[in-house]
């Protein structure tokens, strides 16, 4: 593979992800057999995908746990390998607290981190109303079947499950239909979130807030449809259509926000 050519437009982490990105796909050929990345975001999920577009010797297939994975690994094979054969190398956990309380996501991550187990280990938790489950690369199930016991100062029960059993909550869709004088981001993203201009824009410069899972720093910063704007703690928000301009010049603008 054309390592240099394929990471060009990289810089940074991104670069550094997509290199081991690359090493995967040469052992994948090297070995003939099937290479597992870890979880990406779908911002890194995409970079991915889009370099492999470029090397057509190498297919790489998505696998989160569920339809609505958010963070979902890759496991990259020659385009030869037939995908039946592919076994998803996820587990799959319960986690019940001893007495009636709610745990929270931060919670729970931190708990599992606080494991020795790294971040890009872990896929997608889910909140219920008395308990949490969590998807997980294969490879560290032991240690959280092991060794996971408390959620914060909360004892847990930790149970293995089937991929079935996992409680996928409905999106909720909130549309917005609206005008904007242009498609700044601070504009954009004051009326998805129903807050002021002014302070979308502290959120903004502050890295609070991701546009395709990117943070993105400037408030000027130009909205297309189908960019997907997310904030910790707020739900997503997907510019969903450009109705086109008023004679004023307003732009008509449908937005989605997911809960």
């Amino acid at each position: 593979m054309d390592r240099e050519r394929l990471l060009s437009h990289l810089e940074g982490d991104e670069r550094l992800e997509m290199a081991r990105v690359i090493d995967g796909a040469e052992r994948a050929l090297e070995r003939t057999e099937p290479v597992w990345t870890d979880f990406f975001d779908p911002r890194l999920r995409e970079l991915a995908i889009e370099i492999l577009r470029q090397a057509p010797e190498v297919r790489a297939l998505s696998y989160g746990g569920h339809r609505k994975a958010e963070r979902q690994r890759l496991v990259l094979i020659p385009s030869f390998y037939l995908t039946e054969s592919i076994e998803p190398e996820l587990e799959f956990f319960r986690i019940r607290p001893d007495k009636p309380t709610k745990l929270s996501h931060r919670d729970v991550l931190g708990s599992v981190i606080g494991l020795g187990i790294r971040r890009e280990k872990i896929g997608d938790i889910l909140i219920a109303d008395q308990e949490a489950q969590i998807v997980v690369a294969g490879e560290v199930a032991p240690a959280i079947s092991q060794g996971l016991m408390e959620v914060g100062r909360t004892k847990v029960q930790v149970e293995a499950i089937d991929p079935e059993e996992l409680a996928i909550a409905p999106e909720r869709v909130k549309e917005i239909r609206t005008t904007v004088s242009s498609l700044r981001l601070d504009a954009v993203a004051s009326l998805g979130y129903g807050v002021s201009r002014t302070r979308m824009a502290r959120e903004i410069k502050g890295e609070r807030l991701k546009i395709n899972w990117q943070t993105i720093k400037d408030p000027d910063h130009a909205v297309r449809v189908g960019d997907i704007l997310s904030m910790r703690g707020r739900g997503r928000v997907v510019v969903y259509e450009i109705t086109g301009k008023s004679k004023k010049g307003r732009i008509g603008l449908i937005l989605h926000r997911l809960y």
